[in-house]
């Protein structure tokens, strides 16, 4: 529980730990929290006594450098950050096409709302909208929501009715589909059973149906669970995925940077073998580091940036978060005694510009 500001020996010293390649980084704050006007900056609970959520924000923004690398971000890069897991990101549109290439969970069949409804008890489940969607207004455009439940009930005329509970984490109504409230969804069930589930969503949850979710919706984005012995847990068996390697590596120009496969230099990409004896599930992140304002130098750039004392603008690379690099991974299978590499395991490489991608 939160420390009481007169609870005995308080000395408004808080430490938080996050996860960041491989290890745990503890970072100690203050109890100083920025405001104006008497109110708090940046996130807030609602209830004016609580300040776990600004304390957690204050760390997690002395982590990264500043408040201002929080402004916007990845769901999956603060759930790694947070529990020391993985986060996989599946997209719902042509889920086939660009899952099963990748090697990532196919979630294109029937058994996608299972799978959900499965994970909803042991990972924090977001998912998100990336243009004008039939339900959403302009505020769920490009904003990560949360799903806090998936049910499955009978309707009146007896077909089973699969809905999501999705809360807005900005508190606030934004969804105009069909199982709004007072929505035409609503009639399709027992009105006992309606007012249950209605009054089961809090201020900024709302209810869709299974189909509506993924017409809708346009990525998910799901945490592996974790254990109590720290083992991270598989998404498609249950089971322990207690075997764990790390192995650092870099690219560097002209040694080891050898770029995409259509490159002469490929080949010196760097390579890892890895020897699988039994039949099992690995799956294998890539995590790259960059450079951001929590540098010396970084700092030094910005605040001469700041009070330049010319006209013009200071330079966007400076003021801004460094963009992370295109990189990826491929994932060969070499025959027994043979070195030739003519089958990948995934039909297409598993790329990305953030901070890790993943392949199965």
């Amino acid at each position: 529980g939160q420390d009481s500001w007169t609870q005995s020996g308080y000395n408004g010293c808080f430490r938080f730990h996050f996860w960041r390649f491989g290890q745990w980084v503890e970072v100690t704050i203050d109890d100083r929290l920025p405001c104006i006007g008497g109110r708090l900056c940046f996130s807030r609970h609602r209830s004016e006594e609580v300040f776990w959520l600004p304390l957690v924000e204050k760390a997690f923004a002395k982590f990264h450098g500043c408040y201002e690398q929080l402004w916007a971000g990845q769901v999956g890069e603060a759930l790694v950050d947070i529990t020391g897991s993985l986060a996989e990101r599946w997209t719902l549109k042509n889920s086939r096409k660009n899952n099963e290439e990748r090697g990532h969970l196919d979630i294109s069949e029937r058994s996608k709302f299972e799978l959900l409804k499965h994970l909803n008890d042991k990972s924090f489940i977001s998912c998100s909208v990336h243009g004008s969607a039939e339900g959403a207004n302009d505020r769920a455009e490009y904003h990560a929501f949360s799903v806090t439940d998936v049910k499955q009930i009978d309707g009146l005329v007896a077909e089973e009715i699969r809905l999501l509970k999705i809360r807005n984490l900005w508190d606030r109504r934004c969804w105009n589909g069909s199982w709004q409230d007072g929505g035409d969804g609503w009639k399709k069930v027992d009105p006992a059973i309606a007012s249950k589930l209605q009054s089961l969503a809090a201020d900024g949850e709302f209810w869709v149906e299974e189909e509506e979710f993924f017409r809708d919706f346009d990525e998910v984005t799901v945490g592996y669970p974790i254990n109590p012995e720290g083992n991270i847990i598989s998404l498609l068996t249950g089971k322990s995925l207690c075997h764990t390697q790390l192995c650092p590596g870099a690219w560097v120009k002209g040694q080891t940077a050898g770029g995409c496969r259509n490159n002469s230099s490929f080949c010196s990409n760097p390579k890892f073998w890895l020897r699988i004896v039994n039949p099992c599930e690995v799956v294998i992140a890539l995590l790259q580091k960059t450079q951001d304002f929590s540098s010396t130098n970084c700092w030094t750039e910005r605040i001469s940036a700041q009070c330049h004392d010319n006209e013009e603008d200071p330079e966007p690379d400076i003021m801004r978060q460094k963009h992370y690099r295109a990189i990826g991974l491929h994932i060969w299978k070499v025959e027994k005694r043979r070195f030739n590499l003519q089958k990948t395991v995934a039909k297409s490489p598993a790329m990305s510009t953030e901070c890790h991608t993943y392949g199965r």
